[in-house]
């Protein structure tokens, strides 16, 4: 593996670490409001960013190159409504799909085609995490300062299934 591109993935490791930290402070911030179900999609978030993160690392190992973690800044961890915080994320996956399309930049220019077909994945993946949270963002828009319909979609977002044990692990393990 070049340098180049295992350098560019030990940084990408740490974008979906910070994600994860992220979703997380999000989880704490709706904890605080009583929004329990809020709390419980982005816990299942944060668990899912750690998995994409582990998912780099792996194919770093498996590649013979090495993984070098690096400092992971701290999220913010207040907003000033639901509404905000779903923008934020909405903002910041876009970031990471521009990360992520920098990498298969990167791999195609490099003439890296494992890299680049291990990231086809993260292509899709990131489409789906942007309709995800501008669907929620849209919801939050209508609502505006409904109490009963942020109650219900509270509700709504409880129902996403969390599973803390996949929080180190990559699918197929």
């Amino acid at each position: 593996m070049k340098k180049e591109i295992e350098a560019a993935l030990n940084e990408q490791i740490k974008w979906e670490i910070y994600s994860g930290y992220l979703y997380l402070s999000m989880a704490a911030y709706f904890d605080d409001l009583g929004l329990e179900g809020f709390s419980k999609w982005m816990k299942a978030q944060t668990a899912e960013e750690f998995m994409h993160a582990m998912k780099f690392y792996k194919f770093l190992i498996e590649r013979d190159g090495k993984v070098v973690l690096q400092e992971i800044p701290a999220p913010p961890t207040n907003w000033k409504s639901p509404e905000e915080v779903f923008e934020f994320a909405y903002n910041h996956e876009k970031e990471v799909t521009k990360r992520i399309n920098q990498l298969v930049s990167l791999a195609k220019k490099l003439e890296d085609y494992a890299t680049d077909n291990f990231l086809q994945w993260f292509v899709n993946e990131q489409v789906e995490e942007e309709a995800s949270f501008k669907s929620i963002l849209s919801k939050l828009k209508l609502i505006k300062n409904d109490p009963q319909a942020l109650f219900y979609l509270d509700k709504e977002l409880g129902q996403r299934p969390l599973d803390l044990n996949q929080l180190f692990l990559t699918p197929n393990e």
